[in-house]
């Protein structure tokens, strides 16, 4: 299998691990595993994800010296953990 392939096999195989998201820049679901991402229930996951790497991104441009990124966001509710990488081409979440 491909890098990434192996790299979404990798982190979906963690016991905890209940989906991966790949997402384009606009924020529609490129690649996904596990059923936390399927249908409309992984669209709302999509659209909060974009939410949140936008206001993240709006945050620096405001506050962080130029050409600072954010590299990675980790979101905790009682339930479950999200956490954020942003690339230069997609988005990778896992819950």
């Amino acid at each position: 299998p491909s890098e990434i392939e192996s790299t979404l096999n990798h982190i979906s195989s963690h016991r905890n691990v209940r989906g991966v998201v790949v997402l384009s820049r606009d924020g529609p679901i490129v690649r996904h595993t596990g059923a936390a991402y399927k249908g409309e229930h992984g669209r709302k996951y999509a659209g909060v994800i974009k939410k949140i790497v936008d206001a993240c991104k709006h945050g620096f441009d405001e506050t962080i010296e130029r050409g600072d990124d954010l590299k990675i966001s980790a979101n905790t509710t009682k339930k479950h953990e999200i956490m954020i990488s942003p690339g230069v081409i997609s988005l990778l979440a896992r819950v």
